[in-house]
């Protein structure tokens, strides 16, 4: 039997340990082959076991591993540059992770409110928001099993519904302590929700007109994960800030914030900060990265995959009644059930495939983006032979 017994019990996995993995696949520990469907929750975006970013993180450890931000380093200029022109930003700030790259975007957004003479900054967040575990991401999430027993939760954000226009409208007094609006484009952890175009406009017109930040949360839809390097560039409108991490090091620790216009040159020498942030090694490996994506032109196999997944999933399981939506862009979807599906996972584990489920309801599909139309229609098959297992079981 498989026990954490010197781990905190801040997760419940699966009883696998996996020794190795190869692009879309990982091998257990008894050399079973398991078709990796979450790729580590949207971070190994170009697979495991990457030969170009395990060249490069070999080349780098051989030189230099990390220097303090009290110098310049070569590797981070190079990836802020490179981030920068893919996602029409002027400036980069490089942390360890989606929540710190989180963070830095809130204290711009302060920081911009103060200099307006606002005392008391107000950040709209949205219901079903996921944007991380520190103390004042859980005060910006709307996760109740997340946020329970870490109270008090930190002021300053203003929750209101996600994709209603209407709510926007209706702000009254509030409206005149708002400072910026900080939303995922997709909504990951609560079921794969994706905004509409009408309400990104929005509220890209109403933070142009009211002189707050456009924040876009794209640490789980970015990097390529919907076809595009992120995916606001489906729409016409342009951020303020936008942060990344997770698949920015396919694995590597890493995160961003990238700003733009006046929200660039918020900052000054002290007011931000982060030991490892921008490291060399790390700096390096993302570099690897945004390179061999656009070398081996995996944001249109990500776009072609996704709609070949798509297809082939509403098609594979049009008759299971207790599906209620199957929704999705590039490799990033979502198959939403009717009822609790809790335990599932350990029917895909049986059929070789590793699944995610999110508030309970919703399979999160984020395969590796190097997917192969044979492994597209494999994930499918063993997925459907999953659900029809877990709902043919006795203990109904």
């Amino acid at each position: 039997m498989i026990e954490n017994a010197y781990l905190m019990g801040t997760y419940t996995p699966q009883p696998m340990y996996f020794s190795s993995g190869k692009g879309c696949w990982l091998k257990s520990e008894e050399g079973d082959d398991y078709l990796d469907a979450i790729s580590g929750i949207a971070v190994t975006n170009l697979g495991h076991a990457n030969d170009a970013l395990n060249a490069a993180l070999v080349a780098q450890t051989h030189k230099l591993w990390h220097v303090s931000n009290t110098v310049h380093i070569k590797e981070q200029q190079l990836l802020g540059e490179k981030l920068c022109q893919l996602a029409n930003m002027d400036k980069a700030f490089f942390c360890n992770s989606g929540a710190e790259a989180n963070e830095t975007a809130l204290k711009l957004a302060r920081l911009h409110g103060h200099k307006k003479g606002i005392n008391n900054p107000l950040v709209i967040v949205m219901s079903g928001a996921f944007h991380g575990r520190t103390l004042a991401m859980l005060s910006a999430t709307d996760s109740p099993n997340a946020r329970n027993g870490f109270g008090p939760l930190v002021e300053g954000f203003l929750e209101l519904p996600f994709n209603d226009i209407n709510a926007l409208n209706n702000l009254g007094e509030r409206k005149k302590d708002v400072v910026a609006i900080l939303i995922e484009p997709i909504q990951g952890e609560s079921g794969v929700k994706i905004a509409s175009p009408n309400y990104l406009k929005a509220l890209s017109n109403m933070c142009s007109d009211n002189d707050w930040l456009l924040m876009l949360d794209e640490i789980q839809s970015g990097i390529g994960r919907t076809g595009k390097w992120f995916s606001y560039q489906h729409y016409n409108i342009k951020p303020d800030i936008i942060t990344v991490a997770k698949a920015l090091g396919n694995g590597f620790p890493i995160g961003a914030c990238l700003a733009s216009g006046k929200a660039a040159t918020l900052f000054t020498p002290g007011s931000h900060g982060s030991t490892f942030g921008g490291n060399p090694l790390a700096c390096n490996v993302a570099l690897e990265v945004l390179n061999t994506i656009e070398k081996d032109n995996i944001l249109s196999n990500a776009k072609s995959q996704g709609h070949n997944l798509l297809n082939q999933l509403k098609s594979a399981l049009k008759n299971i009644p207790q599906i209620r939506e199957i929704r999705g862009i590039g490799l990033l979807v979502g198959i939403e059930f009717q009822q609790n599906i809790d335990g599932i996972q350990s029917y895909a584990m049986s059929n070789n495939l590793v699944i995610n489920v999110t508030r309970h309801k919703t399979i999160r599909i984020l395969p590796a983006l190097i997917m192969t139309n044979e492994e597209t229609e494999l994930l499918v098959s063993k997925l459907k032979k999953s659900i029809i297992e877990y709902f043919s079981r006795e203990d109904q």
